[in-house]
Formats: structure tokens, C-alpha cells, sequence
């Protein structure tokens, strides 16, 4: 088996939902029970890179045959599910900050680990409740000093392992642009876990949504409703492992490649413009 890093950077909200809600949202998007964490379910992520796979033999060894018979075979690629890494928040300086935690960084430095990817550095910074590490003292998220990102005043702390962290993550999801990876070098922040979780829970973006009677152009009694997101510019990763079942790990890779050149449309709500995500494949063995 081999394995690779898959990075989704989000260029519009990314609603990944759980199909209905239980509280004031009606359409959440998909959080890890203990923890959360947003993700993109694999099962998602994996049926549109099999439906982007236009050519029926290919798909069929790669990704496994579209109906049951005699002849079925498990797919030759297994998706995990892609994880939040970073996720954009509001900044009175700078715009807005992309805020990752040390428990999100462990997370990935087990992931690598896994698949045999070199680490940047084998440290994961340490930050207080009031604290908020950055790459760099020029960073243009810190405010005379302190980050101040949605309600929160963090103090900024200078970390040398933020701007390793920042410049990796920089060339795994913007590698043929500098200009972006400095972008995400000025803009990164550890936060401490439980900060972070409050951000999950006041940062992702809930949208009104209403229904109309096509007669009247009134709202029927049900047609308001509310839904969540990711908003744009989050990043998620996860693991995508190939075996050699039809086809070799090689070949596997070679068609996700040409399958992820172009934007795909991960996600619900595709009529409006959400879910609109680059995919890169990286590292691995």
C-alpha cells in the first residue's frame, strides 16, 4: 500500500453537512462527535473524484465497479476523511487569520508518520489560553501586540515552529505560488486547543436560506431555514491510500493527478456556488 497527503483549500463556503440539525441550525455541516472538528466525509470526497472520472474502464479499476456482479472487486483507492487544518477567521489586522491548534498539528504529524512523509520539525508550539503563536513579529495579524481575531485579544508570541509548520504548509497547498505561501506565512496562528474549539463554534458562516411559493412569491410556513459552513479559504487534509488491486498504486496516483488539475465541487449546495475547492495531492510514499 502506499499513501499521499490530499490538501482541499476552499475558494467559496464549503457545506459538508450531517443532513439535518438539532438545534438553531438546520443544516450543520459534519464535526467529529468528540472533538468538534469539521471534516469532509472520504465517502464525499471519493464519489466525486469518481464521478469527475469520465472514462468507464479507468474508473471502474481504480475506483471499483459502479454496480454489484459477479466480477466486483474492492476500489483500488481508499479515501480518509479530510480534516480541518486551518480555518480562516476575522482580524482587525491583516484581514484574517488562518488559526490551526497543537492538538490539529499532532494530528498531522501522526498522519505523516503514517505514510512515511518526511516532518517539518518535530516540534508542535505550545500556547496559553491568552496566547496566540505566530511566524513571525512582522506578522500582519498581530496588532501592536496582540492578535485579535473575532472576540478574542490573544497576545502574539513569536514561535520558530509556526514558520516551519508555515512555510511546509505553504508549499504542500500553494507550490507553484511564492506569493501565496508568504501570504499564509503572515497570516498563520497556533491558538490553544480549547480557544480553538470556541472559534469552531462563533467563525464558520450560517447562512438564511428561504423558499418561495412560485405563485405568490411568499414564504410557505417551512421555507425559512438556516444552514452552516466552512467559510472560504479553509483548508482540510487527510490521507488517500492506493493498493494494488486492479491496478497498481502508480496508476492510482496518475489518475487522481489528472482528476484534481482543475476545481472540483465538494459538498452540498453546488446551485449556489458553495464547495467550489482545489485538491492537491502531496508527499507520501
Amino acid at each position: 500500500m502506499k499513501a499521499r497527503l490530499a490538501f482541499v483549500h476552499a475558494l467559496s463556503p464549503l457545506h459538508a453537512g450531517t443532513g439535518q440539525g438539532v438545534g438553531v441550525i438546520d443544516l450543520p455541516i459534519a464535526r467529529e462527535k468528540a472533538t468538534g472538528i469539521p471534516y469532509l466525509p472520504g465517502s464525499s470526497f471519493k464519489g466525486v473524484l469518481r464521478d469527475a472520472c469520465s472514462d468507464r474502464s479507468t474508473r471502474e479499476e481504480v475506483f471499483g465497479p459502479d454496480t454489484a456482479s459477479p466480477q466486483s472487486h474492492a476500489s483500488s483507492v481508499a479515501f480518509c476523511d479530510l480534516r480541518l487544518l486551518l480555518l480562516p477567521v476575522r482580524s482587525v489586522a491583516g484581514t484574517f487569520a488562518w488559526v490551526t491548534s497543537p492538538y490539529i498539528l499532532l494530528r498531522l504529524v501522526r498522519d505523516l508518520d503514517s505514510i512515511g512523509a518526511a516532518v517539518p520539525t518535530s516540534e508542535v508550539p505550545q500556547v496559553a489560553m491568552a496566547e496566540a503563536a505566530v511566524a513571525s513579529s512582522e506578522s500582519v495579524i498581530v496588532h501592536g501586540d496582540q492578535v485579535l481575531i473575532e472576540d478574542l485579544d490573544l497576545a502574539a508570541k513569536r514561535c520558530p515552529e509556526v514558520e516551519k509548520w508555515a512555510e511546509w504548509i505553504g508549499k504542500q497547498v500553494f507550490p507553484d505560488a511564492e506569493t501565496w505561501q508568504e501570504f499564509l506565512k503572515q497570516r498563520i496562528c497556533v491558538v490553544n486547543d480549547d480557544v480553538l474549539r470556541f472559534l469552531l463554534n462563533t467563525a464558520t458562516e450560517v447562512f438564511a436560506r428561504i423558499r418561495l411559493k412560485s405563485d405568490v412569491k411568499t414564504v410557505p410556513k417551512d421555507g425559512l431555514w438556516y444552514e452552516e459552513a466552512l467559510p472560504a479559504e479553509t483548508i482540510l487534509c487527510g490521507i488517500v491510500a492506493a493498493s494494488p488491486v486492479k491496478v497498481t498504486p502508480e496508476r492510482v496516483f496518475a489518475v487522481l493527478d489528472e482528476l484534481v488539475k482543475e476545481p472540483l465541487q465538494l459538498g452540498g449546495k453546488a446551485t449556489v456556488g458553495a464547495g467550489f475547492c482545489r485538491v492537491l495531492l502531496t508527499g507520501g510514499v
